[in-house]
């Protein structure tokens, strides 16, 4: 039996950034290649409730060039943005794709995790390695 509600688009999430009003979608095919290049510095820092501050800090290029991508706007006009208001957009650019976030960014991050784990064991000797 299918889900009724899977069929229906998803309804975008509106704000005010700027002065401006957006209207965030989840990502389209067409956007998945140059966000997911943004996005990959950064995907290791990412959790349920990133520290948006250090994201920038560490990887400010990244992360402004992923949140550009996913709310459809130039680089230069997220830059622009107060921090306060260029926060908010990172939460709901980040709200409004967490299904690409937990289907394709954390299902990489646990392969990665996985392979440095075994790597580790393997050259030192007496670490442990997962049972997996």
């Amino acid at each position: 039996m299918s889900d009724t509600f899977a069929a229906l688009p998803p309804v975008p999430v509106s704000l005010v950034i700027g002065c401006e009003r957006l209207e965030l979608t989840p990502l389209r095919v067409g956007d998945v290649p140059a966000f997911a290049r943004a996005v990959q510095p950064v995907a290791a820092s990412l959790s349920a409730s990133p520290d948006w501050l250090a994201l920038l800090a560490l990887h400010g290029e990244a992360v402004i060039d992923a949140v550009a991508i996913a709310s459809r706007r130039p680089s230069e006009w997220v830059t622009s943005l107060a921090l306060d208001d260029a926060v908010r957009l990172a939460e709901a650019v980040f709200e409004v794709n967490a299904d690409f976030f937990i289907q394709r960014v954390l299902p990489s991050l646990t392969e990665a995790a996985t392979r440095v784990s075994q790597t580790l064991g393997a050259r030192i000797p007496g670490a442990m390695q997962s049972s997996d």
